[in-house]
């Protein structure tokens, strides 16, 4: 059925091919590089002439042999291994496949070079001596070393000889050094040549596997574009019965496709039915390609629409494909193009199709893909102008390039437009483009990405919300964190807590912008919420910073009517609170507060180091006589004189 299906064109010799050069140009030094000039071949006369060994000698080298590869000394090895056959002796069959397998194992090209010269020497000379699997395990070897043309040197050479190794043991590796060298013209000689070897001498375990087949079939088609080299490849698959899958269909689909042979490809669809191939994906994605490298852009749109009518839900193309596509329509400058083939998509898809899977999706995470992120933007925009409409999933694509580019106000644009349309971002993506525009330090964009998010009734806020307040304090804007609290302060989903006011209040007091941080304290209190203690250590570290010790007295006046001996109540009065108090309030010289702090410390029983409140004093008010104090304010006299006391500085 294959056979008769296809007209074929008799089998031709392959007369494009540059002849590979000389197989022994491969023993110079220079191993693996190749020249087309004829080189000479070492012989025998380039050696002064050796006397011809004994059976002794001949015993006596080979163990020497056979020991140097046990204690891998290679290079003692290949000198008895040269000596021997250099006198037209040959090790045994065991002693020389461990030879070559030994230097083929040792992944370097001086080596390889000499398992090369080893086995075309013995190839020619006494091939009995050689197992099939040591002739795959140095293709294996080359294949790694990534050396063409000695691994096809060495193919003809076996062929040349007669020397038939089963293809599975070499036939893969060849496909692989071809693909990886962009070979094609030199595997394809080898493939006709093992293929004829196997009709001819009728040897079934020389015949190609389908993979060396459709690589053969793929390079005619793709690189040689040769209608007539690929009908030959199939009418060699069908003689040797070698059934077709839907990678060889996918070859033919391609070069038809891009040839515009109607008639052929109509052909095509009816084989594969034949064959039972109800996947297509492999064929219509192959027919694009060649539509594409043609420039048929009808035809590419048809395609895909027909790839609809036939099964949507298990045709739908890789990223490869519709990369392929995009670039066909945008080289022609066809943003409409796209967008009519969206729409027209859409007419076929059902309404149950999985977004990602849709043409829509496709093409513009191919745009993505291709950092064409605007043109797929332009391609939803003329859609809108056509009156067509995408789900939310197809703009997901974008979004996320533009927050990997940090294009964070074309994100923020775009969710406008996606909230204008009807449609609604999950929590997920607006959570992601938020940290996007806080990471570029795009507040404005974040505020309103959240504002959206707000509106949008998503029930979950808090991990944007810590977002924004984080990289507002981290990049020390309270001002702005001061106005997004008081925006959401009253949204019931967002948890708005003291530690919040307290970021706030902090970052001003650390920037010095004290009569801002009283303004947030104040509002903190009127919002009613309770300050607690790092309320108060972050608004006495900056009054003594600015030196404002009068207002750390206020403070003080406040805070000991909360201060409880209840820890389950009122102000936690801690170390670092007492620490502060006690500091600004020395400074300041409010003494008789400082003996109210003293006192509380001593109610509730935490200890307190006199020696940083000594110093102090010393710094500041050493020059205070109490005499003086006396005529003027009693009072503060007898707290002075209680604090030197206390303080042990009356001592």
């Amino acid at each position: 059925m294959w056979r008769k299906a296809i007209s074929l064109l008799q089998q031709r010799p392959f007369s494009s091919t540059p002849e590979i050069p000389t197989l022994y140009s491969f023993l110079q030094p220079s191993i693996f590089a190749l020249k087309k000039t004829p080189q000479s071949q070492p012989s025998a006369t380039q050696n002064p002439p050796q006397q011809a060994l004994t059976s002794d000698h001949i015993t006596t080298l080979e163990t020497t042999l056979h020991h140097s590869l046990l204690t891998s000394d290679t290079d003692e090895a290949w000198k008895s291994f040269k000596t021997l056959t250099g006198n037209s002796a040959f090790p045994s069959k065991a002693v020389t496949n461990s030879l070559i397998t030994h230097l083929s194992s040792l992944n370097d090209i001086h080596n390889l070079k000499r398992a090369f010269a080893s086995v075309v020497y013995i190839m020619d000379k006494n091939p009995k001596l050689l197992d099939f699997e040591t002739l795959g395990k140095l293709l294996d070897s080359m294949k790694c070393a990534n050396t063409a043309a000695p691994a096809f040197a060495l193919v003809n050479c076996m062929f040349k000889n007669r020397f038939f190794v089963p293809f599975g043991l070499w036939g893969n590796a060849l496909v692989e050094i071809s693909k990886k060298n962009s070979n094609f013209v030199a595997f394809l000689r080898v493939f006709n040549e093992n293929c004829r070897i196997a009709l001819d001498e009728k040897l079934d375990f020389m015949k190609p596997d389908l993979t060396a087949c459709n690589a053969a079939l793929e390079g005619c088609c793709r690189e040689l574009e040769s209608s007539s080299d690929a009908e030959s490849v199939v009418e060699t698959m069908s003689v040797l019965g070698i059934r077709p899958d839907e990678s060889s269909f996918g070859s033919l689909a391609y070069l038809y496709a891009l040839k515009g042979r109607v008639e052929k490809i109509i052909e095509l669809e009816g084989l594969m039915n034949e064959f039972g191939f109800s996947n297509k994906r492999v064929f219509f994605g192959n027919l694009i390609s060649g539509y594409v490298k043609s420039g048929n852009l009808e035809s590419v749109s048809a395609t895909i629409l027909q790839s609809l009518s036939v099964d949507c839900e298990h045709l739908s193309f890789g990223e490869e494909t519709y990369c392929e596509v995009v670039k066909g329509f945008l080289n022609n400058g066809s943003v409409k193009g796209l967008a009519t083939l969206i729409m027209e998509a859409q007419k076929l898809e059902p309404s149950t199709i999985v977004v990602d899977r849709s043409v829509g999706y496709g093409i513009v995470n191919a745009c993505v893909h291709l950092g064409l992120s605007d043109k797929a933007h332009s391609i939803l925009e003329q859609m809108d102008a056509q009156g067509g409409s995408v789900g939310l999933g197809v703009y997901v694509p974008i979004l996320k390039a533009y927050c990997k580019e940090h294009r964070t106000a074309e994100a923020t644009q775009l969710v406008m437009e996606i909230s204008n349309s009807g449609l609604r971002l999950d929590i997920e993506s607006y959570d992601a483009l938020i940290e996007s525009s806080m990471s570029s330090q795009d507040f404005q964009s974040a505020f309103s990405l959240f504002r959206d998010m707000r509106e949008a009734r998503i029930p979950e806020l808090k991990v944007s919300y810590l977002t924004i307040m984080t990289g507002l304090m981290e990049n020390h804007r309270p001002e702005l964190m001061a106005a997004f609290l008081d925006e959401v302060v009253e949204d019931p989903r967002i948890e708005v807590g003291t530690h919040d006011w307290n970021s706030i209040i902090h970052a001003f007091c650390k920037a010095g912008r004290l009569e801002d941080a009283r303004r947030t304290f104040r509002r903190m209190i009127f919002l009613q919420f309770e300050p607690n203690d790092q309320t108060y250590l972050s608004l006495i570290n900056g009054y003594v910073t600015a030196e404002k010790y009068f207002s750390v007295l206020m403070l003080w006046n406040e805070v000991k009517r909360k201060v409880s001996t209840d820890r389950e109540q009122g102000i936690r009065f801690n170390q670092s609170l007492v620490d502060a108090f006690l500091y600004a309030l020395v400074k300041g010289g409010f003494f008789d507060a400082v003996m109210q702090v003293v006192e509380k410390t001593q109610e509730m029983k935490i200890f307190v180091d006199k020696w940083r409140y000594k110093q102090a004093f010393m710094e500041t008010h050493k020059k205070l006589k109490v005499a003086k104090l006396r005529r003027r304010n009693f009072r503060k006299m007898e707290a002075l004189v209680a604090f030197k006391n206390w303080a042990g500085l009356n001592a």
